[in-house]
C-alpha cells in the first residue's frame, strides 16, 4: 500500500493530547496542506485562525458550552452542561476554519481544506480531531472580532492539533455497512 493510502487508513480522531505544543514547522506544514485543497471555481475562500493561547482556547470552550446548553437537541445540551467536558479535549492548538459567506461552495471548500489538514497532521505523527461544537461560540459578531475572523466570513469548524499520548496506536476501523458502494460498468 502506498504512503498516502496508509495515512488515510491510519488516521483517527484523537481526543487526548500531551501538553507540549506542536512545532511551528509542523503547524505551517499542516496549514499549507489546507491551502492546497481544491475549492469551488478555485476561489480559495478560507481563513484559518490558529489559537495556541490557553486562556482563549478555554474561553471558546466555555462560550461554546454555554450556547450548547440552550440547544433543543438533548445530547448536545447535556454535553454543554457536563462540567468536565472540554470540546477541544485540552488540545494545545486549535485552528478555527472560516470561509467567505458569498463563496460558491464555502462549506465544501472548508471541508476539503480540513481533510487535507487532518491527513497532513497524521503524516507528521500529530493527533487531530475535526470539531463542530466550536461553531456555537461564534453565534455573534463580538466573538468573531475577538478571534479576528474577517468581516464577511463564517466559521464552520475547528481542528484540534497536538501530540498523541505515549503508546497510542490506531485500532482497526470497523465498517458499519457492507454494501457501501455500487459499481455500474
Amino acid at each position: 500500500m502506498n504512503e498516502v493510502l496508509k495515512t488515510i487508513s491510519g488516521r483517527r480522531s484523537i481526543r487526548q493530547y500531551r501538553e507540549e505544543q506542536i512545532k511551528d514547522t509542523e503547524l505551517r506544514a499542516i496549514l499549507e496542506a489546507g491551502l492546497q485543497a481544491p475549492s469551488g471555481h478555485d476561489s480559495q475562500p478560507w481563513h484559518f485562525t490558529v489559537v495556541q493561547k490557553r486562556e482563549l482556547i478555554d474561553e471558546i470552550n466555555a462560550g461554546s458550552k454555554t450556547a450548547m446548553r440552550k440547544s433543543k437537541v438533548d445530547w448536545i445540551a447535556k454535553l454543554g452542561a457536563a462540567e468536565n467536558y472540554n470540546i477541544f479535549y485540552n488540545a494545545p492548538t486549535v485552528v478555527i476554519l472560516a470561509a467567505k459567506k458569498d463563496a460558491i461552495s464555502p462549506l465544501a471548500d472548508v471541508c476539503a481544506a480540513l481533510q487535507n489538514m487532518l491527513l497532513a497532521a497524521e503524516s507528521l505523527g500529530i493527533g487531530s480531531c475535526w470539531m463542530g461544537f466550536a461553531k456555537f461560540y461564534f453565534s455573534d459578531q463580538p466573538s468573531y472580532k475577538k478571534i479576528g475572523i474577517p468581516e464577511g466570513y463564517e466559521v464552520f469548524y475547528a481542528l484540534t492539533l497536538g501530540y498523541k499520548p505515549a503508546g497510542w496506536k490506531a485500532k482497526p476501523r470497523q465498517r458499519k455497512y457492507e454494501n457501501f458502494y455500487r459499481m455500474i460498468k
